[in-house]
């Protein structure tokens, strides 16, 4: 790091939503605080530099701007500098420094499970940097971010977790910089890997077997609990809408014009249909579940507020034929159309032509 870090960190930061800046976490500064403590500098005084009161870190909830993060990165690097800072700094976070998104991992049933769950919370961080999973030939786990310190620290981070937590039994297939590291043979050192640069994307890369690693401390129940939290905490975040809800709104909107085909939505939302597989699948859902929700919401309203034909329902909905429409809305109820309707109020007319 050099003393242009908050000048990048402002030019490089995707665009906040307006009227806002970008933030990361008061979990993620003090993390980074104890890590700087841990190796041998003056926590107070990098506090104080970079302008962060004690109350404000005392919230675990809390945001705070970016250019504060790179002030006190900056500030130590100044107090005393150190190549690969990142790394150092990485190696000094234990795991559970980041409790939500940590013990998402830990519960999880797979390695690969649990990084699909950090990818889906991964603004919970506070970055507006997005993590995405790309599930290709190996693995990759693609950051999107133009910022030296924060790529090397987001992917050092994850790979010296997993190294610790498999008994160094599960290695990364490659690392990936589109800058190059300040000591390049450290960082394969430390990640037991090899590490490219000046390449085309920043991440890392798994192979099949290690995306299948079973975790250790897999929990189902308190992966529940943890998701739960984790999904409150999302859907209060401002400007939140996931890109399930973008793909409901866009199947609802396919099947009144005929056309929910997952090659129909995806180009109504100017993606690949396996981008949106792949972007669905880091959110912990598929097009069909989706679709299948959209469906079931649009039949029950149906059934209950107009007079079409369940024949007619079912044609508006997009299956093939009455019996198909019959078992999914078995499945989803637990009774059939008629029961349904028969247990609602009177229908009312509706004008045709529309499931909106």
């Amino acid at each position: 790091m050099t003393a242009h870090v908050n000048r990048l960190i402002a030019d490089a930061m995707p665009q906040a939503p307006t009227g806002t800046v970008p933030t990361v976490s008061v979990t993620g500064v003090r993390a980074l605080l104890e890590a700087f403590g841990r190796l041998g500098y003056d926590v107070e005084v990098l506090r104080e530099a970079a302008d962060l009161p004690r109350e404000r870190l005392a919230d675990p909830d809390g945001l705070v701007p970016c250019t504060a993060y790179g002030a006190l990165i900056e500030a130590a690097q100044h107090a005393r500098p150190r190549k690969n800072v990142a790394l150092h700094l990485a190696q000094n976070t234990p795991i559970g420094a980041y409790p939500l998104i940590d013990y998402l991992v830990l519960s999880s049933p797979t390695l690969g499970e649990g990084l699909r769950r950090v990818s889906r919370y991964y603004r919970l961080v506070g970055s507006l940097t997005p993590l995405e999973v790309r599930d290709e030939d190996p693995i990759r786990v693609v950051l999107d971010c133009n910022i030296p310190f924060f790529t090397e620290y987001s992917v050092a981070l994850p790979l010296l977790h997993i190294g610790r937590e498999a008994g160094g039994d599960v290695r990364a297939h490659h690392a990936s910089f589109r800058h190059r590291p300040d000591d390049v043979a450290e960082l394969e050192a430390a990640f037991g890997c090899e590490v490219r640069v000046d390449a085309s994307w920043n991440g890392f890369a798994l192979s099949r077997d290690a995306w299948g690693y079973v975790m250790p401390r897999r929990d189902p129940v308190l992966l529940g609990l943890l998701e739960r939290h984790a999904d409150a905490m999302m859907s209060s975040l401002p400007g939140h809408e996931t890109f399930a809800l973008r793909v409901r709104r866009a199947q609802a909107n396919g099947l009144a014009d005929g056309e929910a085909s997952i090659e129909g939505i995806a180009r109504t939302l100017a993606i690949t249909p396996r981008t949106l597989q792949r972007r669905l699948a880091d959110e912990g859902t598929t097009f069909q579940k989706e679709l299948d929700q959209v469906r079931r919401s649009a039949a029950e309203r149906h059934l209950k507020a107009t007079m079409f034909s369940i024949a007619e329902i079912s044609f508006v909905l997009g299956y093939s034929e009455p019996a198909a429409f019959h078992r999914a809305f078995r499945r989803w109820n637990r009774t059939t159309p008629q029961a349904f309707r028969a247990g609602q109020s009177t229908p009312t007319r509706a004008r045709r032509g529309s499931i909106s």
